[in-house]
């Protein structure tokens, strides 16, 4: 029994060794940078980030932080731009780099600089939709492209993941206040129902929290009535 044991695990140990021989640790690399410019500057400018996280991402940007509150958004534009261009480059020799080439979460890379360049959208979501079926993306992520595609375009969106926030005046008190909702989705009483197909771990009102405020469904009807007050 010892003998098998111990055979066993040097089996398993030669496959880890396969599996990570296999990746391509170079491209990987550099996704892992791309990934962490993507979604540093973004955490930087998040209401629940701390003080102290904020200043080791302005640290990592190479500036103080009163530095980069100053220049987030010029900043944030500039990594888009750049890293599409670097993103356009790693599809047209790769494909799109899932988990087999690159491992995770640097698989997310690509998904999140196309996400974030609302544009290109259209022309890249059939390649993520196929590494999502494909198993070398988590689907969820084929879900939230899709419905920021479909809301893009005037839409209603299926699985409730994108959510807008605009001005508006309170016809109460007359003073101008944000109002934050979830884009309408199309049939939403069986949203919940998709978003766990999909692999979300969170409800729609569950996620909805997260961004501080009550999920309530609205009609396009709705929104408009509200937004044009």
């Amino acid at each position: 029994m010892k003998i098998f044991l111990t055979a066993l695990f040097a089996l398993a140990v030669n496959f880890a060794v396969v599996a990570q021989k296999r990746l391509n640790v170079e491209l990987k690399k550099q996704l892992d940078t791309i990934l962490q410019q993507d979604q540093g500057i973004r955490e930087f400018i998040d209401t629940e980030t701390s003080e102290q996280r904020k200043d080791q991402l302005a640290q990592l940007f190479g500036m103080s932080k009163e530095q980069l509150r100053q220049k987030v958004w010029t900043l944030m534009a500039k990594i888009d731009s750049a890293n599409f261009k670097k993103v356009e480059r790693i599809i047209s020799k790769y494909g799109y780099p899932g988990k087999s080439l690159v491992g995770e979460p640097a698989n997310t890379a690509v998904f999140y600089v196309i996400q974030h360049s609302p544009s290109q959208i259209p022309k890249f979501y059939p390649l993520i939709e196929k590494a999502g079926k494909e198993g070398e993306l988590p689907f969820e992520y084929v879900a939230m492209m899709l419905d920021r595609k479909l809301t893009n375009e005037g839409k209603l969106q299926i699985y409730g993941t994108q959510i807008y926030s605009v001005q508006i005046t309170n016809p109460k008190t007359g003073q101008k206040e944000f109002f934050s909702y979830v884009m309408p989705i199309e049939d939403a009483k069986n949203v919940n129902k998709r978003r766990k197909e999909a692999g979300f771990k969170l409800t729609v009102e569950e996620n909805t929290q997260r961004f501080g405020f009550v999920y309530k469904e609205y009609t396009p009807e709705e929104i408009k009535k509200i937004t044009q007050k």
